[in-house]
């Protein structure tokens, strides 16, 4: 219990950036049939 009492709201805000520019990237730099429209990982909209 004293970890999760440990953990800030700064720490969570830097986080949920991370995951968002992760995502981007992840989009960005993976082919469509990966990532894009119709993608097995991310799907970004219709075909």
């Amino acid at each position: 219990m004293d970890l999760i009492t440990s953990i800030t709201f700064d720490q969570i805000a830097l986080s949920l950036v991370c995951l968002a520019l992760a995502r981007e990237a992840i989009v960005a730099l993976l082919p469509d049939r990966i990532a894009g429209p119709g993608g097995w990982l991310v799907d970004t909209g219709t075909e």
